[in-house]
């Protein structure tokens, strides 16, 4: 005899003696669901890794600049600077530099005054092998800054320093 299949409620073939014929694609289905959704976990917290990984002390520099917004009131004025570059052809070459630090704290504003004599000596040879072409373009005061940002740290430990700012920057 033929078997007389009818649909149940929910749409799954079933023969008259009442079994699904759906049951194993149900089955399959869920487990495929479930292996996207872990697969879909592992991609997310493995490209919230590497982003982690690859970003390095960003976090380090956000929090720094978080810090900046507690003593960013408060800037310790370090007295202009001229220096001769080292130019190729001989040509006497100046730069005259005018920068501010904003410390990551105001508490620290006294610490940072004292040693400022340091920081200073750590500008001066770093300024004086700078070459013009080192000062051209759009993206050379945002490099000065950030060397000189590492070497006002350097001094005085890292994180006393949130900023340094360039007040003025001529080449003679």
């Amino acid at each position: 005899m033929a078997e007389v299949q009818e649909l149940d409620p929910d749409g799954a073939e079933s023969n008259a003696g009442g079994e699904k014929a759906g049951a194993k694609s149900a089955g399959s289905r869920k487990k495929l669901i479930i292996i996207g959704a872990v697969a879909t976990v592992l991609l997310l917290g493995g490209g919230g890794g590497a982003y982690a990984l690859m970003s390095g002390g960003d976090g380090a520099k956000e929090e720094s600049h978080a810090a900046a917004g507690e003593g960013a009131d408060t800037f310790i004025d370090i007295p202009p600077m001229t220096v001769n570059l080292r130019s190729a052809d001989g040509t006497p070459r100046f730069l005259r530099v005018h920068l501010m630090l904003v410390p990551a704290s105001a508490d620290d504003q006294d610490e940072i005054t004292k040693k400022l004599p340091l920081v200073i000596d750590s500008y001066q040879p770093f300024l004086r092998e700078l070459r013009p072409e080192d000062l051209a373009g759009s993206a050379a005061a945002f490099r000065l800054k950030e060397e000189m940002l590492i070497r006002a740290n350097q001094q005085l430990g890292s994180g006393i320093i949130a900023d340094v700012l360039i007040q003025d920057l001529v080449q003679q």
